[in-house]
């Protein structure tokens, strides 16, 4: 699993987000899971070695249901990562969510098929607890970093997490919104949940780019990829100088129970 390149914090990029770290030098990582989305680039900031990765690649030539997640994460782990920051574009389910604020979850629900989402396949079966799936160190770092720049900021929310690459029916969204849940994504699930796998720590920061067709009182047209893009490159500057600070605030010594996951999990 190991390579000679080191970092101590990772970066994934979501949607219009491509790079992070100036100057950076690029890393190919080989996984036994096949090839990661992208080059890593690997660079310092705040003082702390830091791997950046492009989740659909530079380009945005891979949807969301394609992305090789457990390739993705694996490199992470061969980097020596041990803390990762998975910022996201997302739809609100709730008229209190507003396009452009950012809310830092504390919940998931996988509504996704047929994506490989384990390293465990056996022989030896291994349930790893997945109650609370955010990192509790980092999610109150994250919660403090995006407030200190002012940005309009949920403290909790609940991901859903569609298969993509379509958007939802409005059906579906008006049954998403009634459950309660906040936000709507396609690529967090299987990602949070394999860093857990992993060991490592993980937490989501989810950019509100649009309100979801479903939700009452604000039916409209429906939103295209193109405004969600020209939404989130109006926001990387906040996004970057939130991710900053996290990672500025942020122990690459972690001392949660992420990073003891498999205990127990093994019979």
């Amino acid at each position: 699993m190991q390579t000679k390149e080191r970092a101590d914090i990772g970066v994934f990029g979501g949607s219009g987000f491509y790079s992070l770290i100036e100057n950076a030098r690029e890393v190919e990582v080989e996984t036994p899971y096949g090839s990661p989305s992208d080059a890593f680039a690997l660079g310092e900031i705040a003082g702390k070695k830091v791997a950046f990765l492009p989740r659909h690649g530079k380009a945005h030539r891979i949807p969301p249901h394609m992305i090789n997640y457990r390739a993705n994460m694996w490199a992470m782990k061969a980097l020596g990562v041990t803390r990762i920051i998975g910022p996201t574009a997302c739809g609100s389910l709730a008229k209190k969510v507003k396009p452009g604020s950012m809310v830092v979850a504390d919940q998931v629900v996988d509504r996704t098929t047929g994506r490989v989402d384990t390293f465990y396949d056996g022989p030896i079966t291994t349930h790893v607890s997945f109650a609370d799936p955010y990192c509790p160190q980092l999610r109150p770092i994250a919660i403090e970093a995006l407030k200190s720049l002012d940005i309009d900021t949920h403290e909790r929310g609940t991901i859903v997490v569609v298969q993509g690459p379509r958007f939802s029916t409005r059906s579906e969204s008006k049954w998403f919104a009634s459950a309660g849940w906040e936000v709507i994504n396609m690529t967090q699930y299987p990602e949070c949940y394999l860093a857990r796998e992993l060991e490592m720590c993980y937490v989501n920061i989810s950019l509100i780019t649009d309100y979801d067709v479903g939700l009452e009182g604000l039916e409209g047209p429906p939103v295209s990829h193109h405004e969600v893009i020209e939404v989130f490159n109006r926001n990387n500057a906040r996004v970057k100088g939130a991710i900053a600070r996290i990672i500025e605030k942020t122990d690459v010594k972690a001392t949660c129970a992420c990073q003891s996951a498999l205990q127990g999990a093994r019979a």
